[in-house]
């Protein structure tokens, strides 16, 4: 037997029922849970610093432990706290390491309540407008890319074409017009 209570062979008087694979030794689980669980959740709810569910979660994990391991633990060895403590402390310590491993969790729900824009409806738009600027004329269609889809006034699309300004604004109402019609075909309405 070591110094910390833990058996290196086969305790003599629990014989077959714990040593051999067979059942674990109920009393002694029931003795470390009614001497030691209370203890121990105070212990570990200082260094969880005060989370009472981590703390409930990290003595479960020690006396689950405990019992895994319960073949070679000697109940005649004095207290067995001290294995307790030191199995609960590297319990706190791992968790605490696998959290510095990876980032923090966070709720989707938030961000589905956030607006998004839909880049599938913006592309089935934008390719419906650009089937229907194809069936205007190539007047039309100039004055609409030269003031709406460049943002030029009226003025700097007659520079830029090179007609009077009035004619720009002659094809314009022609082309929304003809445009709106094409886009009508095309199920978009409004």
């Amino acid at each position: 037997m070591r110094e910390d209570g833990v058996v290196t062979e086969e305790h003599p008087h629990r014989g077959a029922a714990a040593g051999g694979g067979g059942a674990p030794d109920e009393d002694l689980m029931r003795a470390l849970y009614r001497d030691h669980a209370g203890p121990l959740f105070g212990f570990v709810l200082h260094l969880v610093a005060g989370d009472r569910q981590r703390a409930e979660d990290v003595v479960q994990e020690t006396l689950v432990r405990a019992w895994r391991n319960i073949h070679r633990l000697d109940p005649s060895a004095g207290s067995l706290r001290p294995w307790l403590v030191t199995v609960a402390r590297r319990i706190v310590i791992d968790g605490h390491r696998s959290r510095l491993a990876r980032p923090d969790e966070v709720d989707p729900a938030p961000l589905e309540l956030l607006p998004a824009e839909d880049e599938l409806d913006r592309a089935l738009r934008l390719m419906t407008i650009s089937e229907a600027l194809g069936d205007l004329s190539e007047a039309h269609r100039q004055v609409i890319v030269e003031t709406y889809l460049m943002g030029r006034t009226a003025n700097e699309a007659a520079a830029e074409l090179g007609i009077p300004a009035g004619t720009v604004r002659s094809r314009v109402f022609y082309a929304l017009r003809s445009l709106r019609l094409a886009l009508e075909e095309r199920g978009v309405t409004s």
